[in-house]
């Protein structure tokens, strides 16, 4: 009789490999999976609660906070206390002091000084910070940044356990973060994933080159720090993307390098000067970039230079094409803002440039953002929104309209989903008549939309590198 060794045996071989990966599989993944539990013990005592409240006259109508239905909910990024504040109804007349939600912050010094969100302390009148022995203090407003939504605080106290700013420009996609705040108000919660992005630029702030993560970040986290594996603080979680109002797995945070320039000028001058170049600029299409002798379909089109700016002053002109500055290479338009904003005024910047289809440098002595151009750029940029069609548009470029000899109309600068998309509209795209109607400003058309009938067919003409074209859509609701 021929014996089959045991280990020879096909059944008992898948048997005996069955129980050998049961008993190491465990072990080699929890060994691959990283052990928060050392950062958050270490971590955590320095993150903070942050209760605000407001002086209302409660005569005035209160307005009711509610999420809508998730249909009527446009694709935009919400900051994490819209929506969440309870009815209240008046009981007398005067002003009368009205809580807000929590949000999180955490301390950068050990005598005292924070950081939390511009967004989570906009128009309080008295700011509460919870620490995490709990004990409440009151906060002292050091100064706030609308434009990086960052602001620095400043309660009377020593000897804080307090959190470090790391570099985030060695931070990696793919990396894991971790985050630690007070979503709806549970406190000291403790969240993790990986980055998913860098530099990703967002409607609401022009300068803020974002992290994006997967970490799980909900109303009550904002102004919550996100550290990495050594317990530094890489960004401060800031905006998501949602259409229900809670997390979607898309969330986003202020670069701690960000963190550090406004910090510093908040704490020594109360407020942020920003870098200012003084050009109009709009993305690279493959089309623009073909006719401008470019390589890719990257870069920086300057539509306008400002009269007065230092772009002017150094011989940008109309045209020009930016593909670096100070070396760092623009891929994406919006990058333009975030390197030019980072610079301080008076500092030289070298800009790189394709003109005329040759390569060349231009130095240019960066001024300073003055207030009233900054919204206006602002604006520029955020465009408006036009949700019941997918759009964002903004005023049409005087060089594109000579270019194209349209007297009228306003430029497509982005495209969500929706009607525009299936359409196939695209950025760049100017629209001169919707509904029969002569287009003549941003204002106009976004009237316009907002009275568009349900369900009937409606025309709509563009342009597109010139060439005019009628097409028609119909809308649900």
């Amino acid at each position: 009789m021929r014996i089959i060794p045991f280990f020879k045996r096909p059944l008992t071989n898948i048997v005996w490999a069955t129980l050998l990966l049961s008993a190491v599989s465990p072990l080699t993944f929890a060994a691959a999976l990283p052990d928060f539990t050392h950062l958050v013990e270490q971590a955590a005592p320095a993150v903070v609660n942050i209760s605000t409240s407001r002086t209302v006259d409660q005569q005035a109508e209160v307005k009711q906070f509610s999420l809508p239905n998730q249909d009527q909910l446009p694709d935009i990024f919400k900051h994490f206390f819209e929506r969440q504040f309870p009815q209240q109804k008046p009981r007398q007349q005067g002003p009368n002091p009205k809580p807000q939600s929590l949000g999180s912050g955490f301390i950068i010094s050990a005598d005292g000084y924070l950081l939390t969100n511009h967004h989570v302390i906009e128009d309080a009148d008295k700011i509460i910070v919870s620490l995490s022995d709990r004990r409440e203090m009151e906060a002292e407003l050091v100064g706030s940044d609308p434009s990086s939504d960052l602001a620095l605080l400043k309660i009377d106290a020593d000897q804080l356990p307090y959190l470090t700013l790391a570099d985030s420009d060695q931070l990696k996609v793919g990396e894991w973060v971790l985050a630690i705040g007070s979503p709806f108000g549970f406190d000291h919660s403790v969240t993790a994933g990986i980055v998913s992005a860098k530099g990703r630029s967002l409607r609401t702030e022009t300068y803020v080159p974002f992290i994006q993560t997967d970490v799980a970040i909900n109303p009550g986290n904002s102004g919550g720090p996100l550290f990495n594996l050594n317990g530094e603080v890489v960004g401060i979680n800031s905006q998501i993307y949602t259409r229900s109002g809670g997390f979607m797995g898309l969330s986003f945070a202020i670069p701690s390098n960000t963190a550090t320039s406004v910090v510093a000028q908040l704490r020594d001058h109360g407020a942020v000067s920003r870098g200012w170049l003084g050009v109009q600029i709009q993305e690279v299409s493959q089309d623009l970039a073909e006719s401008f002798g470019l390589d890719k379909a990257a870069g920086a089109l300057i539509a306008q230079v400002i009269v007065g700016s230092p772009a002017l002053d150094a011989g940008l002109q109309a045209g020009d094409v930016i593909t670096s500055v100070n070396g760092n290479e623009i891929i994406l338009s919006a990058q333009v803002a975030h390197f030019i904003g980072a610079l301080a005024p008076e500092e030289i910047a070298r800009i790189g440039l394709v003109r005329g289809g040759e390569k060349i440098h231009i130095e240019v002595v960066i001024g300073t953002l003055p207030d009233q151009i900054a919204a206006a750029l602002g604006a520029l940029e955020q465009g408006q929104n036009l949700a019941r069609i997918g759009l964002r548009v903004a005023s049409l470029p005087a060089e594109k309209a000579k270019a194209w000899r349209i007297g009228h109309g306003v430029e497509i600068i982005e495209v969500d989903q929706g009607v525009a998309q299936e359409l196939g509209l695209q950025a760049g795209d100017v629209i001169t008549n919707i509904a029969n109607q002569r287009i003549e400003s941003v204002e106009q058309i976004v009237g316009l939309v907002a009275q568009l009938p349900p369900r009937r067919s409606i025309s709509l003409r563009i342009v597109r590198q010139g060439r005019p074209l009628y097409v028609a859509f119909r809308l649900n609701q």
